[in-house]
């Protein structure tokens, strides 16, 4: 089994699938050269996370691959469906990085219920001579706990957002296209556990009528989750985190109902246009902003080369 990490993994992650006597190539190369670097080196495996595009050309181009696996939990940049016809094995780690994203949601939360987006811009040019006249604009703060936390989404991810909320003392909500029940376990550091039996809805109009703040945990879509309609039904004064994918949240419209207050704040770390987004995002001082990190942390990325090493150990015995 020779492994081509088209998009780099973990130290940990490379051990391990060298320690299982694999061979390991741990290179970076351009997609215009892919086809022929895979072909050359009779590549086995290709791992990507979302940097490389792994289409029905470049599956067709390479008869030696067997494996295609994604460090992370969405495949849409793998044509996943064509290369499960063609024979091919596709593997991910839906799991390794939803603790990392559901940290990322609550630090975007915090953020913009204390103003931190705003001050640390404005505290480094202004702190030292209108002090006291920001200390006034970002006095009218907000405690998460004892607010409604809506979460879309049902998955690894949302669920561990959920269970943050609950720890936070948040009321929570959840909303999915069919309704279904979840039961959770929160684990604390003296090994107590408590277990909470959550219901979603798919009243949609129910469910955002009273949540003080929005979670978007969803797969890519191919319509907006949240558009004009949706945001007519909130609550004024909502917050919006979107670390889902770009799309599922109408960003136009989502900036209209920002500028006449409707929304409060709405943190982005995924955008429809990646990797420009619009310019009218990035200056909005009501929009915290992210480059589409949710899930990269040193620990999510260690989960992630173990998990796929884990995987491809067990596949090994195929070959």
């Amino acid at each position: 089994m020779k492994v081509l990490a088209n998009d780099g993994i973990s130290e940990n992650g490379i051990k391990a699938i060298e320690e299982a006597g694999i061979e390991f190539l741990n290179q970076r190369v351009a997609p215009e050269q892919l086809a022929n670097f895979i072909n050359e080196n009779k590549v086995d495996v290709l791992l990507v996370r979302s940097a490389t595009k792994v289409s029905k050309e470049l599956i067709d181009a390479c008869s030696s691959l067997k494996i295609i696996g994604r460090g992370g939990i969405g495949m849409d940049n793998i044509a996943v469906d064509y290369a499960k016809e063609k024979g091919i094995k596709v593997i991910n780690t839906p799991t390794a990085s939803s603790k990392s994203v559901a940290e990322l949601v609550f630090g975007h939360f915090f953020t913009m219920a204390r103003f931190l987006h705003e001050s640390n811009r404005l505290m480094p040019l202004e702190g030292d001579t209108r002090f006291k006249d920001l200390k006034k604009d970002f006095k009218n703060a907000f405690e998460i706990s004892g607010k409604t936390l809506g979460v879309i989404g049902f998955g690894s991810i949302g669920q561990e957002v959920i269970k943050m909320g609950i720890a936070l003392g948040m009321k929570v909500k959840v909303c999915t296209r069919k309704p279904k029940t979840e039961n959770l376990e929160l684990h604390f550091f003296d090994g107590q556990t408590v277990n909470f039996k959550i219901t979603s809805t798919n009243n949609i109009e129910e469910f955002l009528s009273d949540c003080d703040f929005i979670s978007i945990n969803t797969p890519k879509t191919t319509e907006y989750i949240l558009s004009t309609s949706e945001f007519e039904k909130m609550k004024d004064g909502v917050f919006i985190v979107n670390t889902a994918r770009g799309g599922v949240l109408d960003e136009v419209a989502m900036v209209n109902f920002i500028e006449n207050k409707k929304i409060a704040g709405a943190a982005l770390d995924v955008f429809e246009n990646e990797p420009t987004p619009e310019l009218a995002l990035l200056m909005n001082p009501a929009i915290s902003l992210s480059p589409h990190i949710a899930g990269s942390t040193v620990d999510a990325q260690n989960k992630i080369g173990i998990e796929l090493a884990e995987q491809l150990i067990a596949l090994k015995k195929d070959f």
